[in-house]
């Protein structure tokens, strides 16, 4: 059997009608009942209908955890195949701790629901901003940041493939820096519809807040490895974990270099549990070798399972 990879998306993978593949599965409607118990919100409806409430950071990050779990569940059922290795793109990072056992399903989902608040409250609305900048390699987003940063807080934070880094700071600062890097040859600098900051240093604040909630939070040794995104590091320690996640919210995710020390193991097949097909695509573009497949519905999780 082939070893292969599962990675988990964050934020910005949501959709109504994102498990639409998955409609009649009995192990994700309980998924989402089990997690509706626990946080008092219709997380099924919210999936389901239309609705402005799914793209609030403090519905999104839950929600995306569930459909990831469920999904994850579903698979369990599908097959005995289990991954080497797993991984998480930002919130998608709990999700892969609580496949690997690390964190229970029941604790996760107020932990990340206080996550999101805590991010939310640490800058208030219209003082971050968060933009795509393509077309630049890393040193040259790097020097955009410090040029464009006047004082003010601009940091590359997301890796996401070569030739496409997220920067995020200040709302004026990221402006400046969209302005400076297609100044500088970049193809494109997008503006990202969020309201939070992510992984920057203006998270400060709710990086103390998230370290102490996690002080009663249990998280164990890991039954399948997550490289986690600060340190591209798998940790036993749960101390080792939580130390992670805190430095998470603050520094870059380095997903390239996820996606890249994974294929050094000698993996060459991933599956992205979750909904959409982000990290299917980014994995493409980081290394061509590696071959990623969405379980976005029963049929793509029996033609995955079918290639092992």
């Amino acid at each position: 059997m082939n070893k292969f990879t599962f990675f988990f998306p964050g934020q910005g993978s949501q959709s109504v009608g994102m498990m639409s593949g998955f409609a009649d599965s009995k192990i994700i409607r309980d998924t989402f009942v089990e997690a509706s118990d626990i946080l008092g919100i219709d997380f099924w409806k919210m999936a389901s209908e239309e609705n402005e409430q799914i793209n609030e950071t403090a519905n999104t990050q839950p929600i995306m955890l569930v459909a990831g779990i469920a999904t994850w569940r579903a698979w369990q059922a599908t097959t005995s195949a289990m991954p080497t290795v797993l991984a998480g793109h930002s919130l998608g990072e709990y999700t892969a701790l609580v496949a690997a056992q690390a964190l229970s399903f029941a604790d996760s989902l107020p932990l990340v629901q206080y996550r999101a608040t805590a991010m939310q409250n640490a800058v208030p609305a219209g003082v971050g901003a968060m933009a795509a900048l393509l077309g630049l390699d890393d040193a040259a987003v790097a020097a955009v940041c410090a040029d464009a940063a006047e004082n003010q807080v601009l940091q590359a934070v997301n890796f996401n493939s070569p030739g496409q880094v997220v920067i995020a700071g200040n709302k004026e600062a990221v402006e400046r820096g969209m302005l400076l890097a297609k100044a500088r040859g970049a193809k494109r600098a997008v503006g990202l519809p969020v309201s939070v900051p992510s992984h920057c240093a203006l998270m400060q604040s709710a990086a103390k807040k998230l370290a102490d909630y996690l002080v009663n939070v249990t998280i164990s040794a890991p039954q399948i490895p997550v490289l986690h995104n600060a340190d591209v590091l798998a940790h036993q320690d749960g101390n080792a974990i939580k130390d992670a996640l805190v430095r998470q919210l603050y520094n870059p995710v380095r997903w390239v270099e996820t996606v890249r020390a994974i294929n050094a193991q000698g993996i060459l097949l991933g599956a992205e549990c979750g909904p959409g097909k982000v990290l299917a695509g980014l994995t493409k573009r980081i290394e061509a070798n590696f071959s990623s497949t969405p379980l976005t519905s029963k049929e793509s999780m029996q033609e995955f399972s079918a290639r092992l």
